[in-house]
Formats: C-alpha cells, structure tokens, sequence
C-alpha cells in the first residue's frame, strides 16, 4: 500500500494551507474566546445597578409629585415642579443606561425578593451570574443619588 493511505487514510499532501488561510483561522481562534468568556468589568455592574436602581428612584420622585400636588403647603408648586424636573432628569438617565446596555449585551433577565435582599440573574454576551443588593444599600445608594440629582437641579437653576 502506499505510505499516503497509511494510519487515518488521508493524503498527506491534503494537509497544505495556504498561509492566508492559516492566519485568518488563529485570528479567529484568538478572537473567540476573548468575546465569549470576557467578565463584566466595574462599569458594567455599575450599569446593572444603575438598571436597578433608577427605577426606584423614578418612582418614588413621582409618587411625591403626587403627594405635593395634594399638599396644602403654600410652595407645593414649587416642589411638584422641581420633583418633576428630578424625574425628568432620572428618566433620561434610566434611557441611557437601557441603550448602553443593550450596546454591551447585558440582560438582566430574573429578579427575586427576598426579605433583605434583591438577587439579580444577568448576562453579559455569554457570561452569567448573579448580583445580591441589600435593601439597606439600595436606601443609602439612592439617598446619596438624590441628593446629588438636587444638587444638580440647585447648580442649574443658580446659573439662571
């Protein structure tokens, strides 16, 4: 028999590649595995909580929207109107932070309550896991998140 149909019974000269074909397959080879199994860096958890959290936020400016429009406090304008500049301010941030994450294939796909603690289930391209955040954290986080958006509203409107 000749020595070309030897043990896996391919010819040996079927073993030639180009040396265009070659680099283009370890491109591809190191390419892949720097997509698939890349961690989520401190940004993009901060985007998750930031997915998380201004939601919250959201809703509890605009539910005191509707507590100062029924107030009998002589500046309850002043508030409803501030509060709704806050949400305002809360909601487009909140859209911007949906887009980044869809641009960086981040899904938070699961939420679970516990007594203390919100668990979070999400993917980053094909990397999964879980974030835990504690109640107490989320009340101080958007406390200091708040004071903030207001200090922000104060700036703008002293530059007037």
């Amino acid at each position: 028999m000749s020595k070309k149909l030897e043990n896996n019974g391919l010819w040996e000269s079927s073993r030639m590649m180009l040396p265009q074909h070659r680099e283009a397959l370890l491109n591809r080879h190191h390419e892949i595995p720097s997509l698939r199994s890349s961690h989520p860096k401190k940004e993009d958890i901060e985007l998750i909580r930031d997915y998380i959290l201004l939601p919250i936020m959201y809703t509890l400016v605009t539910k005191k929207i509707s507590e100062a429009k029924l107030s009998s406090e002589t500046l309850k304008s002043l508030y409803a109107k501030a509060a709704q500049i806050l949400a305002a301010n809360i909601y487009k941030d909140l859209s911007k932070v949906k887009q980044e994450m869809m641009e960086k294939e981040i899904r938070v796909f699961n939420e679970e309550k516990h007594e203390d603690i919100l668990e979070l289930h999400y993917a980053y391209r094909d990397y999964e896991d879980r974030l835990i955040i504690t109640k107490e954290y989320m009340k101080a986080e958007i406390s200091k998140r708040l004071a903030r958006y207001t200090d922000s509203l104060i700036i703008n409107l002293s530059k007037l």
